[in-house]
């Protein structure tokens, strides 16, 4: 049996992946970056932040490139938890993992939350990011990916992208199979994973890719709806998901 840490130190800080240019979302984007897009009320950035807190997070980083300047301003104009450090990719876009790769430095040592910051779900009975770091294991995992059921999930047509053993080890799907789980957009990954990554532009999945030949990449499935919020179609269509949830007994 190996020996895993029953006590893990406490995961405090999140990445918010917020530099994307939402060419999906357009024509939205075109004057409005796409984590500022708001749905019930409130924007999708801010949902993702307020999630965090929720779980425990005290201080993020959020990177920018996209109208920058629009997301710095609302950034200043928040409150409370989490506190916020600014990583700037205004010279060059970075993608998901170049973007946490060059903000290393901010993020610290220890392992951390990653956010998409269009990563929408409605919550079961407890926060899932809560749910996510309790069952965080460093000496077995390299990365814990919330995943959610590619059936259920609100505007998902994809074929999926994981599968999933009684352990939660995770696995990608075969190419012309249908998986059953869906990257949540949140994870928890330690900061020397990105030794050996490229300089410049390159994408997470080179690090779950390297976790799951080490079969080191596990899941944990959202309990609630998770709901996709990628194009315009996709807001009203996630408001009124979240109007019918607020009127369920």
């Amino acid at each position: 049996m190996s020996a895993h840490v029953t006590n893990p130190p406490a995961i405090t800080c999140a990445f918010v992946l917020a530099a994307g240019l939402g060419k999906r979302m357009r024509p939205v984007t075109a004057t409005l970056p796409k984590p500022l897009v708001e749905v019930a009320g409130k924007a999708l950035l801010d949902h993702a932040l307020d999630r965090a807190a929720e779980g425990g997070i005290t201080r993020a980083v959020v990177n920018v490139h996209w109208l920058a300047d629009l997301i710095e301003g609302h950034l200043a104009r928040r409150d409370g938890l989490p506190e916020i450090a600014v990583s700037d990719e205004r010279a060059a876009l970075l993608e998901t993992g170049g973007g946490v790769r060059k903000a290393l430095g901010l993020v610290g040592a220890d392992p951390f939350v990653v956010f998409n910051s269009d990563s929408f779900w409605l919550e079961g009975p407890e926060s899932n990011l809560a749910r996510l770091i309790a069952k965080w294991d460093p000496a077995a995992m390299d990365i814990l990916l919330l995943v959610a059921p590619t059936a259920t999930s609100l505007g998902y047509e994809g074929a999926g992208d994981f599968v999933m053993d009684p352990d939660g080890r995770l696995e990608r799907r075969g190419e012309r199979e249908v998986a059953p789980f869906i990257y949540a957009g949140v994870a928890i990954l330690k900061p020397e994973l990105f030794a050996g990554t490229p300089e410049g532009s390159f994408s997470l999945n080179l690090l779950f890719d390297r976790a799951i030949a080490r079969e080191r990449l596990y899941g944990l499935r959202l309990d609630g709806q998770w709901l996709h919020v990628g194009t315009p179609e996709a807001i009203a269509a996630a408001e009124d998901r979240v109007r019918t949830s607020a009127q369920l007994p």
